[in-house]
Order: structure tokens, then sequence, then C-alpha cells
């Protein structure tokens, strides 16, 4: 089981879900859908690092607003982000009087966030809880590469780190709403990448890893799903996962996409390889994805975060860049 599906019998609601982004990312083609940008990317605070707490204690108000909740109603928060000692969410969240577990998964912490969201719901421990998630463009690159100040001249093979921030209530409800009806837990792939501009090819082994032992497991294939979607490989690790599923005999061209490419329009906004950073996947999910779902145009889709588990010691020492993939499936309550 611990290398398996974990099906989740009571199918927890995703109930509502907020998304807060910067300008870039309002400038894209995802841009209407989001329920709050700043102009500035700085959210009214004095540092890049205040500025993303800033977002994820927008976003949890946001969404809690949606739904007509307070703070009382919710039973845990489930959050992190890409800072040292997830300070973004610690300190973003401070304010909000609740049960907190701070997490990292790096990019792929909105799908673990989710999983522990959906696990303690189903299991009844908790009657609503809270997953939220962010990353800020110029806190990443002061903390992993250097301050955009600096002006380095970034590789072809590059991401942008998405500055954004979105929060899912997860609840035991019996309206209609997408629901968690799965869930499968990531195992860390090393292939050796050392490259920390280069994301995507650290990331794809890993989604593969899961994609492949969720088929075996299940004995589904790519086609039983209206969307395969991964947390955000970009160009380079979205064409890596093709080639590495084609040789294992998944055709994964007519439904797999990715979060990385889809927040940013690549022909008119210079992203180099596309999106990355933990609210890449968390604000399309929450502003796109969920709203396909709701509408009916998705009804089955695989949503599969990535995430690159490094640091910025571990890459000065050349030490290799492992990834991870966590697997949510997401139902739409028909």
């Amino acid at each position: 089981m611990a290398k398996g599906i974990i099906k989740l019998k009571n199918a927890p609601a995703i109930l509502c879900a907020a998304s807060v982004v910067g300008k870039h990312e309002s400038d894209g083609p995802l841009g209407a859908l989001f329920d709050f940008h700043d102009k500035d990317d700085r959210f009214g605070q004095s540092t890049w690092e205040k500025a993303e707490a800033e977002m994820q204690h927008m976003a949890l108000n946001l969404a809690m607003s949606k739904n007509k909740i307070s703070i009382t109603d919710i039973d845990a928060i489930f959050a992190g982000d890409l800072m040292n000692q997830c300070i973004s969410s610690t300190y973003g969240l401070i304010a909000h009087d609740a049960p907190f577990m701070g997490l990292y998964s790096a990019c792929s912490t909105a799908a673990e966030a989710l999983i522990l969201s959906g696990m303690t719901v189903n299991a009844g421990y908790f009657k609503r809880t809270a997953s939220v998630t962010s990353s800020h463009n110029c806190s990443a690159e002061r903390q992993f590469r250097t301050p955009v100040e600096y002006g380095g001249q970034r590789t072809p093979t590059s991401q942008w780190t998405v500055t954004g921030s979105a929060a899912f209530i997860i609840a035991d409800d019996e309206g209609r709403h997408p629901r968690i009806t799965e869930v499968m837990l990531g195992m860390t792939v090393d292939y050796g990448i050392t490259d920390a501009n280069n994301m995507g090819a650290a990331m794809a082994p890993a989604a593969a890893d899961t994609m492949i032992r969720y088929f075996e497991s299940s004995g589904l294939g790519p086609s039983a799903f209206d969307l395969i979607v991964t947390g955000d490989l970009g160009f380079e690790g979205h064409s890596i996962v093709l080639d590495l599923m084609s040789t294992k005999g998944y055709d994964l061209s007519g439904n797999y996409n990715d979060c990385g490419l889809l927040i940013y329009n690549r022909s008119s906004q210079d992203m180099h390889a596309g999106g990355s950073g933990c609210g890449c996947s968390a604000v399309v999910l929450a502003s796109y994805l969920l709203k396909l779902i709701r509408d009916g145009e998705l009804r089955d889709v695989l949503f599969i975060g990535t995430g690159a588990l490094m640091s910025p010691l571990s890459v000065q020492q050349g030490g290799s860049i492992p990834g991870i993939a966590h697997l949510v499936r997401i139902k739409g309550d028909a």
C-alpha cells in the first residue's frame, strides 16, 4: 500500500479555492481567471519574502470568503513554500488561529498538501482543512540562484518561478464539488542531474516513475483520463516525460499537459522553458483546472505535482538534484 494507490472511499470535496498572483502571471493566458493580482509583485510589503507571506494570507482569506466560512471552521492548515524553514507559510498564516503543519516538497508541495488534507478528511479526523502554497520569483531567485538585481543571464532550459499563491479548502461535504478520489505518494528519483537551471530534467524522471506505478497498480492507461497534468516541468521536462513514457509503452500525446506550459505564453512572454515554483501548479489548479472540472469539461484528472529536492547548499557542493512527484486523482461530482 505504501508504494501503491490510496483510495479515498469518502472522496473529500475541494470545497473552494482561491489564487493570488503577480504581474507576469496576470499577463498570461490564464490571467482573467485568477482572483487577485498585484501590479508590482510587492503586495504592499517592503521585501519579497514578506510579499510572499502576504500572498498566502490573502489566498486563504479569499478561499474562505468564497464559501462564507471563517478560520474557526478550519480544523488544520497544511502549508508550504520554497523558502528556508517555510517562512512564507509560517509568517503568512500566523494570524490564522488554526493548527498548522509546515510542509516542504519543493514544487510538488501543493499536491502533498492536498494529499494530506484529503487523507485526514477522508479518515474522519478533520471536517475541513486548508491547503496553502506559494512561491515568489524574486524571493526564490535570491535564495537559489542570484538576486534579480544582479541581472544574470538565464539559460534556455531555465524556468521562471511563478509569483503566486493558492489556497484550497478540503471538506467532508455532500454538495456538488470536485472530489479527491485517489492519491499516490511520490518516491525520490535521482538521475544525477546537477544543473540548477534545468529543473525540468531533474523532475521529469520522478513524474514518469509515479505515472508508471499508478498505471501498473490501477490497470488503467492514459486514455482513461480527460487530462494528465504535471506540476511544473516546463517545455524541457514535458518533452522528457513524453519520451520516457513512450519507451515504456505509454502514449501521452493526446491528453498530457504541464502547468508550467499553461501559465505563460511562451511566444509573447520571455519565460524560456516555462513556469516553475510551488505556486505554479497550485494557481493553475485553483483557477483553471478546477473551473473546467466544475463546468463538466473535465471529468477525471490526474494532477501530478513535481518537485526538485535541492537546497542552495547542496547545489553549491555539486550535489545532484533528486526529483519527486505526488499524484492526486480529482473527479467531477456527477
